[in-house]
């Protein structure tokens, strides 16, 4: 395995000691292909962070503890490592701990090996369930001086230093407003999808679109689909399910992804969506925009949140003056005629 790399780096990366890197990257006996992956993924991960390896500064080193589907994690991580050279005065590195369902045992485990078995740890941004678990496991890295950051939806009781991402509550009466404006007179319930209850951020979505659609057009019903995870499988059958037991529903909400399996799911059982609302411009959602499926996306800048996480960080060293700082992130609403060029995906 060639590679520019410093074995202490690739250890750092990947949570192995020097000895099992070094026996990785000379193919000698005695690793487990568990070790292997991880020191080809630590590779792959320095490969694209190389500009900060080259800096000549103290180094930061964060750990991102994320429960979402692939699709979301994965602009998370490219938005994170496009903004690592942007980091001053600190070098930033990052390291990633990714799980599609939503698990708080998962995330309390990958949380309590952070900083452990010699990997040092300047901080967590986390994007995982409103759990107590979740919330003293974020306890006990601040004992340990290791200052959690939450992305997206926080976790309460947790001590974290920062909440940083969309104003939820905002975006929740922004998609009511836009869903009774749309439908006018006509009749219709709104169909609510979420990923997970547990999340924290989309018990505020879906809540302040229930309370202030209530108030616009109150005779409007909502049927909630939720423990959906965001996954297409799963989204797809529980949204067949809701439409063939409602046969009023003619709106969609959003709240947690998967909106392809949900068009679909209109598809298979020959309904009509007349408002659709998603969140968040990712490839999938550019795309349905783009074919008219979608109507709107809720959307805010992640590599804002990124610029935003990392400086609270700092903050919290030291390194830049002023307390770390709850951030939420203002609605962007984009439709198919005012998507910005510089959030199209590549």
């Amino acid at each position: 395995m060639t590679h520019p790399h410093r074995v202490r780096d690739i250890a750092d990366q990947c949570g192995l000691s020097p000895a099992t890197v070094d026996r990785v990257l000379h193919a000698r006996p005695g690793v487990s292909a568990r070790a292997v992956r991880a020191v080809e993924q630590a590779v792959l991960d320095l490969d694209r962070q190389q500009t900060q390896l080259r800096l000549g500064t103290r180094t930061l080193m964060l750990d991102v503890v994320m429960q979402a589907p692939a699709r979301f994690s994965s602009a998370v991580r490219q938005a994170l490592e496009g903004e690592l050279p942007t980091a001053r005065p600190a070098v930033v590195r990052a390291r990633f701990h990714l799980r599609e369902s939503a698990d708080a045992r998962a995330a309390v485990a990958a949380m309590d090996a952070v900083g452990t078995r010699g990997r040092t740890s300047h901080g967590v941004l986390l994007k995982a369930p409103d759990h107590p678990d979740v919330a003293a496991a974020a306890l006990r890295l601040r004992e340990r001086g290791i200052p959690v950051v939450t992305l997206v939806t926080d976790v309460r009781g947790s001590g974290r230093v920062a909440y940083v991402g969309l104003d939820n509550a905002a975006a929740g009466a922004t998609a009511a407003y836009l869903v009774s404006q749309w439908l006018g007179e006509r009749r219709g319930d709104v169909l609510v999808t979420m990923s997970r209850s547990v999340f924290f951020g989309e018990r505020e979505r879906a809540e302040a679109f229930v309370a202030r659609l209530a108030e616009l057009a109150p005779s409007r019903g909502v049927v909630t689909v939720a423990d959906t995870d965001g996954l297409d499988a799963t989204l797809a059958a529980l949204v067949g399910r809701a439409l063939a037991e409602h046969p009023a529903i003619g709106a969609v909400y959003s709240v947690g992804g998967g909106n392809r399996a949900t068009v679909g799911a209109f598809a298979a059982a020959g309904r009509a969506c007349r408002v659709f609302i998603g969140h968040d411009l990712d490839r999938d959602n550019a795309e349905l925009l783009r074919e008219g499926a979608l109507h709107a996306v809720l959307h805010h800048d992640l590599h804002a949140d990124m610029r935003r996480a990392m400086r609270q960080v700092m903050r919290h060293h030291g390194l830049l003056p002023g307390a770390p700082t709850s951030v939420a992130a203002g609605v962007e609403v984009v439709t198919p005629f005012n998507v910005p060029r510089r959030l199209l995906p590549q």
